[in-house]
């Protein structure tokens, strides 16, 4: 088979990249050696967050909730997105000031964040009791998609309009090379010829760059969330919650809470020290972890209580410096990288695949993303990349603080 461009990984950022060169007139193979979705895009928590710490991250998180929101109309196909808007809560003075540097400079970059007070945490926030100190902002653009395989599949239908061929339960065994440049991939079952090929193997990432011979600097770490039972203090139409100084998230599902945050000393876990079949099913859950985070909000959010009827996990690829991997990689002409998700992979993938498509193609009216360029990294040993994706986690919510 001979192709445009191989995409390796068939979750949100690797769909989006795909879709989005065939909307540039390339075609398109995505290989996936499981399913779909199948490892951390089906288990994220589905949320779009206006508010981000540099106006590059900025411009592709507000990017993407206008794409999702409006993708039945270029896209072609059904997605379903919750415009729910918004509550980022700060109950520590430390924190406080941050908000406040954060509303200022978002609002700058053309971020919609009002202030809000407790009797509009009240109303529009029930299962929230506000202590009465709280620095609150109210983000209207912001949204969820309540199941995250409903984006995967959106992806798929509009990929498959416009010929993109989706490869489930093959891996890729091999890049090859001609002439010094990526001439295709080697799966378990063919050989693909191409100009180009797309790494966005998520926590996989490392090994398919080091079948190319080059690395990547990305450490996956365990993020966990959980869903409760069904609660009637949890309105199913209230807008997302974000707790900052405590490091949680909250939002309906399902009929009840979601509950997920950023715990302080996080599980880093790389799949090339496991067996060759693991998997994220094989990521091994803590529930103390998510007890722990649920007891920081319980006074304000008594329905972090109420059981889990559902708690999940993936892998985040962190980088060093907490933004994303996307671009050429130098030294392999013809190989690029679509990774460095930290936590943002999910919500931002419609405009960073979007992004890195207009590059692949030399787009003129592309957003530019080369400050994202792998080639910004020099050699970093495992040890520091492990140290900096850790704290990168731990401090998801106060990037202002350095490390």
């Amino acid at each position: 088979m001979s192709t445009d461009l191989v995409v390796i990984g068939a979750g949100a950022l690797g769909l989006s990249t795909a879709l989005h060169a065939a909307l540039r007139g390339q075609s398109v193979v995505v290989v996936e050696r499981q399913s779909a979705g199948s490892q951390a895009s089906g288990r994220a928590a589905g949320l779009f967050k206006s508010v981000q710490a540099d106006e590059l991250r900025t411009r592709l998180a507000r990017r993407s909730i206008d794409r999702a929101v409006s993708f039945g109309d270029w896209a072609g196909a059904d997605l379903d997105v919750r415009r729910s808007g918004s509550f980022i809560i700060a109950r520590t003075g430390e924190h406080q000031a941050l908000l406040v540097r954060e509303a200022r400079q978002s609002r700058g970059w053309g971020a919609d964040v009002r202030d809000a007070g407790p009797a509009e945490l009240r109303e529009q926030l029930s299962c929230y009791q506000p202590g009465g100190g709280e620095l609150a902002l109210w983000c209207p653009e912001d949204v969820y998609i309540e199941e995250p395989m409903s984006l995967i599949g959106a992806y798929a239908a509009a990929g498959r309009r416009l010929g993109v061929e989706l490869i489930e339960n093959e891996a890729v065994v091999a890049v090859t090379m001609s002439g010094g440049r990526v001439a295709g991939v080697e799966t378990t079952g063919r050989s693909l010829a191409a100009r180009a090929v797309v790494d966005a193997a998520g926590a996989w990432t490392r090994q398919v760059a080091g079948l190319a011979g080059t690395d990547v600097a990305v450490a996956p770490v365990r993020h966990q969330l959980l869903i409760t039972e069904p609660t009637a203090a949890v309105d199913v139409a209230a807008p997302i919650a974000r707790v900052v100084d405590a490091a949680v998230y909250l939002r309906p599902a399902r009929g009840g809470l979601m509950v997920g945050g950023f715990e302080a000393d996080p599980l880093p876990l790389d799949p090339r020290s496991q067996a060759t079949d693991f998997t994220t099913d094989d990521v091994p859950l803590d529930p103390d972890v998510l007890a722990k985070l649920g007891a920081l909000v319980s006074a304000e959010v008594p329905a972090v209580a109420t059981p889990p009827a559902e708690q999940r996990a993936g892998l985040f690829t962190m980088s060093p410096d907490g933004r994303f991997v996307a671009g050429p990689i130098p030294d392999v002409p013809g190989l690029w990288i679509a990774s460095g998700c930290n936590g943002s992979g999910f919500s931002s993938s419609l405009a960073l695949g979007e992004a890195l498509a207009g590059w692949l193609t030399g787009a003129p009216d592309r957003l530019d993303i080369e400050p994202l360029s792998p080639a910004r990294f020099g050699p970093v040993t495992d040890s520091e990349l492990i140290r900096r994706g850790v704290w990168q986690y731990a401090h998801y919510y106060d990037p202002a603080a350095s490390a």
